[in-house]
């Protein structure tokens, strides 16, 4: 559906907050979101996962115990914006402040910023595709990368721009390269640029809310060329030579940022944290452990890091041209999306339970792209129904109408036949369909009726490679059996997803890999 993407990620901000994944879990007569002496409560970039030894060294240094919880970049701008973030939490540690800057709400929440450490959009590409293709990686641009996708020698997976800081810098990066843009990119730029974007984006294979789940789905799907993502990120794959585009990229700075709603004490632990992360014996930790770039000029990058200068690409200036990108990206440029639902209406969904699957999926509506397919098929003892709906660009209104009558007419009745229903899902998508098609699964209870796993497992082995590229993203919800689940997301490659807190903003978040 034709929209805005910032100002449609406000409300997603507020229901991600309940499912992004946290740190050290707290008991369960504890709020996640307490304040205890000597910790910081750091809302995070979900990258910086792989800082927890670092972490650990400045806490031995400081005293002061770092809690993060993880979540996209842009979505955690949101939540600043909305004031999710007051009270709740003590600072920000975001990859980049660029898109914070282009939101005068959430600016205003944060008093200090100090860059951590760096690291630049890079493409990976396997090092057998780079000497077919006849490059020297010094010399590689954004065209060439362009011209290789044209010309079919070049396939690559990234994360989604609205939701990862990655995804959205590398969108920035390759708009002002083909653009020819001079400066900071302006709506006439992205309006220029768009033909050829279209063209780069028919490469992309690969789609992610998260660089984790890129880099496993890439590893799992052998058939993909390439990667962009974050030079640091890319360096962690043996067989991937990393390219720095001489015309220019963007680079994350990672600044620790103290939050406005907290106190004197507070800020002061957050510079104690900050001063620490910047001495030269923490930075050599970071840059050995991560391959992130030090910001302190005393240490030196870690071996294998290209110390040669690149053009350095400025973030766009204003709300509209990044509105404009996003929403030519999501609309225009990238490849449709084609989903089938599948939704437990069994009886023990009666009541609350399928008040809720209602609602989130009512409100999920919202977020449908252009020439997106839609396929509700709930079940119970068996699939009771399979409706099937597109957003068409010249009437997105009637494919949502349909989507959100056949939402409201589902009941809860009938046994829980799960293994059925997946297989009836990868039944009816077949294959072939140039799209990022996947299946959702949302249940409440365990399998008790129909194919039982060991069934399903045969299935999914007799698919053809392209059928078994297609993940299933799981809901954990009411009773369902977490190992169950885990097991279904594990053999498909998709990801598990946890709606015991909001079941909306789980599918939410899996909007990102869709």
């Amino acid at each position: 559906m034709r929209r805005r993407p910032l100002a449609a990620l406000l409300a997603a901000g507020a229901v991600l907050l309940s499912a992004c994944t946290a740190g050290p879990d707290p008991r369960e007569d504890e709020d996640p979101h307490a304040a205890a002496p000597g910790t910081l409560r750091v809302l995070a970039s979900s990258e910086l996962s792989d800082m927890t030894p670092v972490l650990e060294r400045v806490e031995k240094d400081t005293g002061v115990t770092v809690r993060p919880t993880y979540v996209g970049t842009l979505d955690a701008v949101d939540m600043l914006a909305t004031g999710k973030t007051d009270g709740r939490y003590d600072a920000v540690w975001l990859s980049s402040n660029d898109y914070l800057r282009l939101r005068p709400e959430a600016a205003g929440k944060i008093v200090s910023e100090t860059p951590v450490m760096s690291s630049p959009v890079a493409v990976g590409v396997r090092s057998a595709v780079v000497e077919e293709l006849g490059w020297n990686p010094e010399d590689v641009t954004w065209s060439a990368i362009e011209r290789a996708v044209r010309d079919g020698g070049l396939t690559y997976g990234m994360t989604d721009p609205t939701r990862s800081n990655s995804g959205f810098s590398t969108l920035i990066s390759v708009a002002s390269a083909l653009s020819g843009a001079q400066s900071a990119l302006t709506d006439a730029d992205v309006t220029k640029a768009t033909p050829r974007l279209k063209e780069f984006f028919e490469g992309q294979k690969l789609t992610s809310g998260s660089s984790g789940w890129l880099a496993g789905a890439y590893d799992r799907r052998g058939d993909v060329d390439a990667l962009l993502n974050y030079e640091s990120v890319l360096k962690g794959f043996k067989d991937l030579t990393v390219i720095r585009p001489k015309d220019g990229v963007v680079t994350a700075d990672y600044p620790l940022s103290s939050l406005a709603s907290t106190d004197a004490a507070t800020r002061d632990d957050v510079r104690r944290v900050t001063e620490a992360l910047r001495s030269d014996a923490v930075q050599r930790l970071i840059t050995d452990r991560t391959l992130r770039r030090p910001v302190v000029a005393s240490v030196e990058p870690a071996a294998g890091l290209d110390t040669g200068r690149r053009r350095e690409l400025p973030f766009p200036g204003s709300r509209s041209v990044a509105d404009g990108l996003l929403d030519a990206y999501e609309n225009q440029l990238r490849r449709p999306s084609r989903t089938v639902y599948v939704l437990d209406t069994s009886g023990s969904m009666e009541g609350e339970r399928i008040s809720r699957l209602k609602q989130a999926l009512t409100g999920l509506t919202d977020d449908f792209r252009d020439r997106e397919e839609v396929t509700l098929m709930p079940f119970g003892t068996d699939v009771k129904s399979v409706r099937t709906h597109v957003v068409r660009p010249d009437d997105p209104r009637r494919g949502i109408a349909a989507i959100r009558r056949d939402t409201e007419g589902l009941r809860a009745e009938g046994d829980t036949a799960i293994y059925t229903s997946l297989r009836k899902a990868y039944d009816h998508l077949g294959g072939g369909e140039d799209t990022f098609t996947s299946i959702v699964l949302m249940t409440d209870g365990e399998n008790t009726a129909g194919d039982d796993a060991g069934d399903f497992d045969a299935f999914y082995a007799g698919l053809s490679r392209e059928r078994q590229d297609i993940p299933v993203f799981p809901i954990l919800f009411g009773d369902s059996d977490r190992a169950e689940l885990e097991h279904i997301a594990e053999l498909t490659g998709g990801r598990l997803f946890d709606g015991q807190g909001s079941l909306d903003g789980a599918f939410e978040e899996i909007r990102g890999y869709q």
